[in-house]
């Protein structure tokens, strides 16, 4: 019987070959998603004139590097504390929800109950509602609390509205897990939160990540009833400082375009720092 060898220079290739053009494919998405981002930066570093120019330019002419310098001292708003109020109000409601999620998500995951079923119901319908729909009732608790205005008031209106998805997403990753890992850790003496926090979190590292990712950027985009509860213009943050600046007769664009690109920033390098643990979470602490 006589053996037909396949041409190895052509199969490697033709491999070459596909994977070069995967690659041009994904290049070009890549630039479509992309364009727009790039579009804004290069926005922030023209002067408003140019950016007005009609037929527009590309690349700016004079370059304008002064805006991200003077943007931070526009009698406008007070950006360094919208700054800051963004960073405090996201953190804060993330953490809140985990805290509160990492744990109702495996009770919900290792236990039956009565009601079950109808409560994981409850928690995705929550999820529908809008903090604008809400936003009369949330002003009359507030101000019945005294903490209206606070930073208080929208990290708990943040966490309120985040935590049903965050639920849900760790939920299936609990589920995910087999319960004999749980059953011989505890037949090792460890009691439920060594349980917990020693052997479950670790393999539900990827739901943590995408809860987080979530939440964070949810928090740090949020808008409308920040409009509302937060009046103090040092207490708004950035996405209604960055109204400030958009105005009926004139808006300052460069200023737009700046505060646009340094927002986006801290959740590009959240997420590039944290996308690290997504592989790491699948198999860490599955193995004593």
């Amino acid at each position: 019987m006589t053996l037909h060898r396949l041409p190895t220079g052509s199969a490697t290739e033709g491999a070459r070959r596909r994977r070069w053009e995967l690659t041009a494919v994904g290049a070009v998405i890549a630039l479509l998603f992309l364009a727009p981002y790039l579009v804004m930066v290069l926005g922030s570093l023209k002067s408003r004139a140019e950016i007005l120019r009609i037929p527009p330019t590309y690349l700016p002419e004079t370059w304008h590097p002064d805006n991200y310098a003077t943007m931070w001292h526009t009698p406008e708003t007070p950006l360094p504390f919208n700054l800051a109020s963004t960073i405090i109000i996201s953190v804060c409601a993330t953490v809140l929800v985990l805290l509160v999620a990492i744990p109702a998500a495996h009770h919900t995951a290792r236990h039956r109950f009565p009601g079950k079923t109808v409560f994981l119901g409850l928690v995705l319908i929550t999820q529908m509602l809008q903090p604008t729909v809400l936003v009369t009732g949330l002003i009359r608790e507030f101000f019945a609390l005294g903490i209206n205005d606070t930073w208080l008031a929208m990290i708990l209106v943040n966490a309120a509205f985040n935590l049903s998805f965050a639920v849900w997403i760790m939920h299936s990753f609990f589920a995910g897990i087999p319960v004999e890992i749980e059953e011989a850790a505890q037949l090792d003496g460890l009691n439920r939160f060594q349980i917990l926090t020693r052997v479950s979190l670790p393999l539900v590292w990827p739901g943590i990540v995408t809860a987080t990712i979530f939440v964070v950027v949810s928090c740090w985009n949020e808008f409308a009833a920040s409009l509302v509860v937060l009046t103090t213009p040092e207490n708004q943050p950035l996405s209604v400082a960055l109204t400030k600046f958009v105005g009926q007769y004139d808006t300052a664009w460069q200023y737009v375009f700046a505060i646009s690109t340094v927002g986006i920033v801290p959740v590009v390098i959240l997420f590039a720092f944290i996308e690290k643990r997504l592989v790491a979470g699948l198999t860490a602490g599955s193995v004593k």
